[in-house]
């Protein structure tokens, strides 16, 4: 199987249309019928259903989508981490999205620059739920992920930090003076939707759109208790006792041979305690 036959596949089963896909591929649309045709048969089973009302993925299309994406990821990450190694000056690319290191990257980077296989750190900083793709299709080296949303597939990976959440409210919200809640209080209350949520809410794509939905009353947002340092005065953050606990991972793609990466590695455990941020107390 050719590459060529997985990106054709890939463009139908996002598009859900053999004329816009074809377009997006830069072809006649009776070629890419016939070849995910023969894919089809090649294969031995339907990926696609074509009715007159579209076109909609077979179950066996829907898995054939997500590991052909990962295929030409994988190809993408094989040129890109070529060319990174080939560079006359080389860099560790480090992904994260605005404060997801939870000030930990400031603690790691001396130890990183004494190691004597470590090279010059460029961060990459993206948007939420960013950083996984980015590391998966060899965009960067490793990334600053967190459990249990980010996909950590593939990857290997330290437990850096766990922490306990708050929830961030308005400073006029009726729950801003407490010294603690639960998630129940919490019911009825509009939350942000992040990219790749089914939430029905105000999508939130950063951490300064989030801050500012939530100053105006509009969100109410479950954050990490590190978000505590960035929440402005007219913000609250209050301790939610049973929200569950989220991590935060060091992630790189398995089976690495990447010294640098292996040097980064060892500051991050070297100088990072497991720990909680502030812990909450049950009793």
């Amino acid at each position: 199987m050719e590459t060529r036959e997985l990106a054709y596949f890939v463009a139908v089963a996002e598009e859900l249309h053999f004329g816009r896909a074809a377009r997006r591929l830069g072809m006649a649309q009776p070629p890419l019928s016939r070849a995910i045709q023969q894919l089809e048969r090649r294969m031995g089973v339907p990926l696609l259903n074509r009715t007159s009302r579209g076109v909609s993925l077979t179950p066996a299309g829907a898995v054939f989508l997500a590991e052909s994406r990962k295929a030409l990821d994988a190809v993408d990450a094989a040129v890109r981490r070529a060319q990174r190694a080939g560079q006359e000056v080389p860099k560790l690319l480090v992904a994260m999205k605005p404060d997801g290191d939870a000030g930990l990257l400031e603690r790691i980077l001396p130890g990183y620059r004494a190691d004597p296989d470590a090279t010059e750190v460029e961060v990459v900083v993206g948007g939420v739920g960013e950083q996984s793709r980015m590391l998966r299709d060899g965009r960067v080296d490793l990334a600053f992920l967190h459990g249990p949303h980010d996909d950590c597939v593939g990857f290997d990976t330290e437990l850096l930090l766990e922490q306990d959440q708050v929830a961030m409210l308005a400073r006029g919200h009726r729950l801003a003076g407490r010294s603690a809640l639960v998630l129940t209080d919490l019911d009825g209350e509009p939350f942000p939707r992040w990219p790749g949520s089914d939430v029905d809410g105000s999508e939130v794509r950063d951490a300064g759109q989030l801050l500012q939905l939530v100053a105006l009353g509009q969100v109410v947002a479950i954050v990490p208790e590190s978000a505590r340092r960035h929440a402005r005065a007219d913000i609250a953050c209050v301790p939610v006792l049973d929200a569950p606990r989220t991590s935060v991972l060091l992630a790189w793609p398995d089976r690495t041979r990447s010294r640098a990466v292996a040097a980064f590695v060892r500051a991050a455990t070297a100088d990072v305690r497991i720990d909680a941020i502030s812990p909450i107390t049950r009793d």
